[in-house]
């Protein structure tokens, strides 16, 4: 049986024979030098045990190392008390365990013959039989003379530590052998052990177990002693040499497993950044495929019709730099289209799906690469200090140790029988109770606002989608300010088919004393004049305040010229609050719309606000709806059913809301330091570098002007940018996400712990210092066009702002002509191969073609 793999086993009571087996093979001299000149020695125990057990003795090491521990430190104790115990009696094997700690001559033991004297010839066989096998680096062991060991028998009451043992024989070693013993000691002896530093005196001999005996002068012993000490001494730099090159041997292998650590993860980074660039390679592939297809789908709508009438695009779709459609708005020349239009001109039909479904399932916001990149590769700052920083989502990730630490506490922890069922879905009476007081109070209303005209929705992107399909039919129109926030693009259109109407913001004043990408009564005015000439049915307006992406908050004037502009013109007007408490400058003032004294049309004012930017609790869906006119609010209160709040959490933001001295008094205040703090730290980094900014005191992002950067005034070179900075780990939100008619600005949210703002923004110099060097050689060395671009590098973009509202057939040519041109992919993909790769389209197409 095999008792190696028990490490931890602990075994029965040792018998004398066994305890006798134990010390005769660890007693051996050359057992002792091999655990005397080793650091790790459970080797030398293994290999005692195996001799052990072709004895018929069943002991693993770590059993037997234990033994003689615990003999060891039975030992000394009895040592310290003058060795003897209580009842007079001594331990019978103290006389060997001192000989071989104090290395006197070695003491070997063998089983107890009949007459109580172990035989040479016994002796000899089991050393040779054990040690040669186990210990082939030592050579025989020499013994002489026999002696007899006696145990004094004495009667005590207190029982003895182990059984008594038959009467045992040692042989001692010869004083040749005493010689080489001091040798091998003096050669073991360490730099800084003990004897090395401390001065032995006459009456106290030590050994390198660290045992010492008092009462042991003598002549012959203090020569002895003092021959030990002068050998050891002449030994001394050679062992400081031993030393050093162990220790140089250890850092040279720990830097070896350094730097194979480092080349895996080397050879790691480089199989992501393969892959990576294969999955772009594949992805233009496909934005080059349906570009093609698109045009190609124009062309033969064209030839059906006859040929030489004009196709128009629909000016309402817009495809970002990897294909997706970003947009569902008009500019400039305004013109309807129906949902199928949208779909036929930029989708794939999947025979699966409805031509509904095949939108949905084909629509990406323009952020969705990068958020997507984001999540798989996430940075932390422990498990994953390489991955990407998000500098593009709008969160609040200042303040998590606040909220974290109110929604916990006891009198959030309420689970009762009306939370669990069915509620209002307008939503709980008292917590729309409560919202009406809170809007109340922190908006600044004339009058206490009325519950019954709150409506609970799951957030403001739903209540967007909502208010969407309840004011407007499929076709119409929304006045929107651009840049804006895109996700309202997929709120409004997903659901209702709802478009929008740019109304574009310049990054230049075009009169006196007016600010960058200021909105105005005379640009709603001419975008809304556009579009009714264009036959576009206009039903609402939306309004953002504080303003995202620019950071503006509206003043009172300004809100009441934009609401009587609606009411001129029958407008709706949709007013999204949701930064409302997160102005930080308090030399800012925020007027809500609750707070005028008279709203020009109450009956057309909607106001929406939530709490996942004010509150950081971005993950908990939760949006208001504040609106005067009850046929409104009972239509979303119609779709609430789709999209409620939990009561559970219904009941946690009421105590949220209620709480009104921790909100003004921890929350708000700490909230405003840290942002103010934030921005500053950003803005003081942009200064550095040189790039402009809109200054502005709302809201967690920064509008930052980086056109210098672009090698061309394009939204290509803007994709361009965007894409070196995601490479380099850091996620921003370029200009056309927010429908900006200019390219090269970008948002920056800087609502992020210190150290993370810290490694993003200088990420983000080492994109611009690296573009700032590549368009400096490129001034000095210009280099002429060929007259073929690189399918991986040029990339065709169909913006809604650059878009002709028609185009006829020769047009259609040329611009295909140009797909066919910018790459190899028909060269790579012939009918054969697309045939095989797959069949039911390929099927398809082949009785389409069949039937013209």
């Amino acid at each position: 049986m095999d008792f190696r793999g028990k490490k931890y086993e602990r075994g029965s009571n040792w018998s004398d024979p066994e305890v006798v087996e134990l010390l005769q093979l660890w007693g051996n001299e050359s057992v002792q030098m091999e655990l005397e000149s080793c650091l790790r020695n459970q080797h030398v125990f293994n290999r005692i045990a195996d001799v052990l057990r072709e004895k018929g003795i069943h002991r693993t090491g770590d059993q037997c190392r234990e033994k003689i521990k615990k003999m060891k430190l039975e030992y000394r104790r009895l040592k310290d008390n003058s060795k003897t115990l209580r009842g007079g009696r001594a331990w019978k094997f103290y006389e060997v365990m001192d000989r071989v700690l104090t290395h006197r001559p070695t003491i070997s033991y063998g089983a107890m013959g009949p007459g109580g004297v172990l035989g040479q010839g016994l002796l000899q066989g089991a050393l040779s039989d054990g040690f040669h096998n186990h210990f082939p680096q030592y050579g025989h062991a020499q013994h002489s003379e026999l002696m007899e060991i006696k145990c004094e028998e004495v009667q005590s009451d207190e029982q003895c530590l182990t059984p008594e043992p038959p009467s045992m024989t040692y042989i001692h070693d010869s004083g040749a052998e005493q010689e080489e013993e001091e040798q091998s000691l003096m050669e073991r002896g360490a730099p800084d052990s003990p004897i090395s530093r401390v001065e032995v005196t006459e009456d106290v001999s030590a050994s390198p177990s660290g045992f010492s005996e008092s009462n042991m002068a003598g002549s012959s012993g203090q020569s002895r002693r003092q021959r030990l000490w002068r050998k050891r001494k002449n030994h001394e730099p050679l062992n400081q040499l031993i030393s050093q090159m162990l220790m140089a041997q250890r850092a040279s292998e720990e830097r070896f497993l350094q730097m194979e650590e480092r080349r895996m993860e080397q050879e790691q980074e480089a199989e992501e950044r393969r892959l990576r660039l294969e999955e772009r390679r594949l992805q233009l592939d496909r934005q080059h495929e349906l570009r093609m297809f698109t045009v190609f789908a124009q062309m033969l709508g064209m030839i059906r019709q006859g040929g030489g009438a004009e196709a128009t695009l629909p000016t309402d779709v817009g495809f970002s730099q990897e294909g997706e459609v970003v947009g569902k708005g008009v500019s400039g020349k305004v013109q309807e289209s129906t949902v199928g239009d949208v779909y036929n001109c930029s989708q794939y039909c999947s025979p699966y799906l409805s031509t509904r479904g095949n939108i949905l399932s084909g629509f990406h916001g323009s952020s969705e690469e990068g958020y997507r990149a984001y999540h798989e590769d996430k940075y932390d700052e422990d498990k994953n200090p390489n991955g990407i920083i998000n500098f593009g989502t709008s969160e609040n990730k200042l303040c998590f140790d606040l909220m974290s630490k109110r929604l916990t506490q006891s009198d959030m922890n309420v689970i009762e029988p009306p939370l669990l069922q069915y509620p209002d879905w307008k939503g709980h009476t008292f917590l729309r109770e409560e919202v009406a007081r809170f809007l109340t109070y922190y908006c600044k209303a004339p009058a206490p606002l009325n519950p019954e005209n709150v409506i609970i929705l799951n957030g403001c992107g739903s209540l967007f989608s909502s208010l969407a399909a309840v004011l407007c039919d499929p076709g119409d129109a929304v006045l929107i300010a651009a840049p804006f926030y895109g996700g309202i693009t997929q709120s409004i259109f997903l659901y209702s088919g709802i478009k929008l109407a740019y109304v574009h913001l310049e990054s230049k004043g075009t009169l006196p004393g007016t600010r960058p990408f200021q909105l105005t009564v005379a640009k709603l005015e001419s975008t809304l004049q556009t579009a009714k000439e264009q036959g576009t049915n206009v039903k609402a307006l939306i309004l953002l305040n504080p303003h995202n992406p620019l950071g503006d908050v509206y003043s009172a004037a300004e809100m009441l010229d934009f609401l009587e502009f609606a009411k001129r013109n029958s407008l709706h007007v949709i007013v999204d609050e949701i930064y409302m408490l997160s102005v930080f400058d308090e030399s800012v003032a925020f007027h809500s719309v609750l707070s005028l004294d008279k709203l020009p049309d109450p009956q057309r004012t909607h106001v929406m606000w939530g709490i996942s930017k004010d509150f950081a609790v971005s993950g908990v869906r939760f949006g208001t709806l504040y609106s005067q006119n009850q046929d409104v609010c009972n239509g979303v209160a119609s779709l609430c059913y789709f999209h409620g709040v939990c009561g559970p959490m219904q009941y946690k933001i009421a105590q949220l809301l209620r709480d009104r001295d921790w909100i003004n008094q921890v929350y708000l205040r700490v909230n405003h330091s840290r942002l103010r703090a934030a921005h500053a730290y950003v803005a003081d980094e942009l200064r550095a570098i040189g790039v402009p900014f809109l200054h502005r005191s709302a809201g967690f992002f920064i509008w930052i002007d980086f056109r210098k950067y672009l090698r061309t005034p394009t939204f290509e070179e803007e994709v361009g940018l965007w894409k070196d900075f995601l490479d380099n780990k850091v996620l921003l939100s370029c200009g056309k996400a927010f429908e900006c008619s200019e390219p090269g600005w970008f948002r920056v949210i800087f609502s992020d712990k210190t150290h993370r703002l810290q490694l993003g923004m200088q990420r983000i110099r080492t994109v611009l210092e690296r573009r700032e060097k590549e368009l400096q050689r490129e001034e000095q060395n210009p280099v002429e066009e060929d007259g073929k671009a690189d399918s991986t590098d040029e990339v065709i973009y169909v913006s809604s702002h650059h878009e002709p509202s028609g185009s006829n057939l020769s047009d259609l040519i040329v611009q295909l002509q140009n797909q066919m041109r910018s790459s190899d992919w028909l060269q790579r993909n012939t009918a054969e191969n697309f045939a095989q790769q797959n069949p039911e389209v390929f099927q398809v197409y082949s009785k389409y073609m069949g039937k013209q």
